[in-house]
């Protein structure tokens, strides 16, 4: 091969701000030697370690610089025996993450290279292979001399074939590039990115031989760890919650909890509607029965025979609806919880729990976010800390009706649970005796009972309904429960009435500011995040002041550093509230709030980013106006307003929920022209924030049906809540389906181009038919220029961005600008995506995005 002679200092732009110091895996697989980790990125390390006998007390820290200066945990990690883990360290948050694989030999890593040498003058232009390390990230160990002429490139070949060098000097790689000259000297770690193509050197510090560890040090290293055990099988954790009742079982610290969350996409399902693979846990509600389809359908072991699906389809995340033990007539997605501390058996397995679920979702690499409620418990209290006094609900017999008449498929006879033994639902320990004892006998619901509160014996045809399900909100127990009534009339946007008062009969407000209360939910937290949650999406955020949030949101970051909370902050407008914009309700109740910590609504630079996010309900809201109706008008006023929040990029964006459609008054999954959705969809996955996908919209599944139960006999599969699994067992037509394809397409173009995740939405231009903006990530090396059209076709000019090459994402195209402006075209529905340095078109072209 010629090598020409041109000079770059490239080096001291390759080398700045890669400095750190090595890192070492210390343990009793190499006998507490030093076993250097491998940079994953600049502040995530990785190996795989395979662990011995129990005999051996299998454990492990990692030690900075080889010498027992600086190590963590402070105490020795114990892991499960006869196990080998892919460990992921992280240098700025010291949190540490474990991956259960079958052998160090099988972690499969995804790669866009079958191989990747590094060959130059350090290596007298031999092949020295990369390993590839993580997904699509190549690394080896180089030592430079800096002579005059020291110059290298990448070979996939070997014999340069197809090789790689850098004719932009730029960082980023182009095909039968230049040779990469640069006069560091000293030990480099040279890793590439086989999708973006950037490829870093970062100096490697001299180590400490492991025989200078001292045996003093070695003598601690035999002691009894007090750290945690894993476990691969058990989904709840030994805790003692406030009320002094104990769950027995294992606990792990595990995850992928650290880096930047912008990075991932979400796929948000509610788990009992998704897919069910055991049929032994379905589970009928009393309320809105409907023979053939049980409102407890889908469960864990679903989930995770159809993670590749999601995965496939291109996501890294997937939130769950809230997996804790519920009750309520119509409990199926989990928002009335009733302990926190059990995950319900109603979604479990054999060897399919929600410990099974999160391993096996880490496995695939993707990430497991969890539903959270802590604003209010269900209607029968918290199971062993508080009860609410109701009779039990096997007595309740119907004004004109006679006890075991009640028809209701599986509640023949009474409505009390039907897989009961005793027919009965509330199981609560800390009921009074004659709860108890009834809750234990009696299952007909017949013998005589006297109700203690009214004296009246029941069973009694139309006896007070509100006796069995209702709430005496001035009985409730002060030191679990607000007491000031269910919420009415124009309390909806009054910030006292929303914090203290109950939502419905089965949500009963807990007084969240009690220490007993933070003690009980804090603690069953903490016990998910240790079975390996990676993230938080934390449900009705105005029901709870804003700083009482914060104090929660803050115990569980602490917990597990790096941790990602965002939240629901639902607003039917823009909602910046009345201090900041025309608004019907003060900003102390509205999304931006609860993301900053000033103490002056009218002024949210007046604090900082308070590390908390929401749902970006403010774009979304403009949706009924605008996308949905094919056009953008009105977009990019509201992210004019990005600068209110703590911070915009970290935005979860979406298209619809569980809870609201875009269109019909935010009732409706969206059933309109599959164009204007995939419009909206091109918008997400290039606007600043975090794009999230409702199950089913990639097939447009219930398209045009209310989100939740809207008449008074509407049932869920008339609704968008229905149950998926057909969808999930054809899948030749639902992976062919345009939008499935569309997104699929969205996520790998995104995965791609660092500046779509995490740049903020810059020189926005809007103009109903189309709309462009910069995403500048520059301090990262990742700069776009995105446009977006409608139904129609757009020429796009957008000034004032920088000189250099760009191509392309969607269609390949190859711009140069020299004069600070580009012009391009979109084919209608499409996107432009025109990244500077870019490596030109991902993916296949598809009905939309070509």
């Amino acid at each position: 091969m010629n090598i020409p002679l041109k000079l770059v200092a490239a080096g001291a732009l390759l080398a700045s701000n890669l400095c750190h110091a090595d890192w070492y895996f210390r343990g009793t697989p190499n006998n507490w030697a030093i076993t250097a980790l491998t940079a994953v990125s600049t502040t995530e390390f990785s190996t795989c370690q395979s662990f011995g006998a129990a005999s051996t007390n299998p454990r492990f820290k990692i030690d900075r610089t080889g010498n027992w200066s600086e190590s963590y945990p402070v105490n020795d990690y114990t892991v499960a025996a006869n196990q080998s883990y892919k460990i992921t360290f992280n240098s700025s948050s010291k949190n540490i993450a474990l991956q259960a694989v079958s052998s160090c030999d099988s972690i499969g890593f995804t790669k866009n290279f079958s191989a990747l040498n590094f060959r130059g003058t350090a290596n007298g232009w031999s092949t020295t292979p990369m390993n590839l390390v993580a997904n699509n990230i190549w690394s080896t160990q180089i030592v430079l001399d800096g002579q005059a002429s020291q110059r290298f490139k990448f070979d996939t070949t070997t014999n340069w074939a197809v090789n790689y060098g850098d004719s932009n000097n730029d960082g980023i790689l182009n095909q039968n590039g230049s040779d990469i000259f640069t006069n560091l000297v000293g030990t480099y770690r040279v890793q590439v990115n086989d999708v973006t193509l950037a490829y870093t050197l970062t100096p490697v510090t001299t180590s400490v031989s492991s025989s200078n560890v001292s045996s003093s040090t070695s003598s601690i290293k035999s002691s009894v760890s007090s750290s945690l055990v894993l476990s691969s099988t058990s989904s709840s954790v030994s805790s003692i919650n406030s009320s002094g009742a104990s769950s027995s079982a294992t606990s792990s610290i595990a995850g992928i909890v650290n880096g930047d969350f912008r990075k991932e996409t979400i796929y948000f399902l509610l788990t009992a509607r998704f897919y069910d693979g055991d049929a032994s846990n379905n589970y009928y509600n009393r309320d809105r029965y409907k023979a053939g389809d049980p409102h407890w359908r889908g469960d864990f072991k679903g989930l995770i025979q159809k993670l590749d699906y999601i995965k496939d389809l291109g996501f890294t995340a997937i939130w769950v609806t809230p997996p804790v033990e519920n009750r309520s007539g119509l409990d199926y997605h989990g928002y009335h919880a009733y302990d926190f501390y059990k995950v319900d058996p109603r979604l479990e397995s054999p060897n399919a729990s929600y410990k099974n679920f999160i391993d096996a979702a880490h496995s695939k690499g993707l990430k497991v976010i969890q539903d959270v409620v802590i604003n209010h418990s269900s209607q029968y209290g918290l199971r062993n800390a508080v009860w609410i006094d109701h009779l039990p609900i096997k007595y309740y017999v119907p004004a004109g009706g006679v006890q075991g008449n009640i028809v209701n498929g599986p509640y023949l006879g009474n409505l009390g649970d039907y897989k009961s033994t005793f027919r009965d639902d509330n199981d609560n320990p800390v009921a009074p005796q004659w709860f108890k004892e009834r809750h234990t006998s009696d299952s007909a619901g017949i013998t005589p009972l006297v109700d203690p509160k009214t004296g009246v014996t029941v069973p009694k045809a139309g006896y007070d309904a509100n006796r069995f399900f209702g709430i005496d909100a001035a009985s409730l127990d002060p030191n679990w429960y607000h007491l000031d009534g269910f919420m009415s009339g124009g309390d909806w946007e009054s910030p006292l009435a929303l914090q203290r008062k109950h939502m419905a009969g089965d949500t009963i407000d807990l007084a969240t500011g009690r220490q007993n209360v933070k003690d009980y939910l804090n603690g069953a937290m903490k016990m998910y995040l240790d079975m390996g949650v990676d993230a938080i999406r934390l449900d009705t955020v105005k029901h709870i002041e804003r700083n009482e949030l914060l104090s929660y949101v803050n115990t569980w970051k602490a917990h597990k550093p790096g941790l990602f909370v965002f939240g629901e902050n639902l607003v039917k407008g823009t909602g910046f509230g009345s201090e900041i914009a025309n608004d019907n309700a003060s900003a102390v109740i509205r999304p931006w709030w609860y993301t900053r910590t000033t103490s002056n609504p009218a002024d949210p630079r007046a604090g900082g980013d308070s590390g908390f996010s929401v749902l970006d309900f403010s774009v979304f809201s403009t949706f009924r106006d605008n996308v949905t109706r094919g056009h953008f008008g009105g977009i990019g006023g509201v992210i004019a307003m990005d600068w209110v929040y703590g911070d915009a990029t970290q935005l979860v964006t979406f298209f619809q929920n569980h809870d609201v459609g875009p269109d019909n008054d935010f009732k409706y999954r969206y059933g309109g022209e599959m164009g204007n959705a995939a419009m909206v969809y091109n918008l997400l996955w290039t606007n600043r924030g975090i794009p999230t996908l409702y199950y089913g919209e990639e097939i447009m599944f219930q398209g045009g049906l209310p989100q939740d139960i809207a008449g008074n006999s509407d049932t869920i599969d008339q609704t968008g809540r229905a149950y998926f699994g057909p969808h999930l067992d054809n899948l030749t037509t639902t992976q062919s389906h345009p939008l499935y394809q569309h997104i699929k397409r969205l996520n790998q173009i995104r995965s791609a181009i660092p500046a779509l995740q995490k740049a903020p939405s810059t020189q926005v231009s809007e103009w109903g038919a189309g709309m462009s903006f910069v995403r500048d990530l520059s301090s990262e090396g990742s700069y776009a220029v995105v446009g977006l059209a409608s139904s129609s076709s757009q020429s796009i000019t957008v000034n004032g961005v920088k000189n250099g090459t760009y191509r392309d994402a969607v269609t390949g195209t190859s711009i140069n600008v020299t004069n600070g402006t580009i012009s391009f075209s979109v084919a209608s529905y499409s996107a432009g995506i025109y990244v500077l340095n870019g490596i030109g078109k991902i993916g296949t072209n598809g009905t939309f995005l070509r």
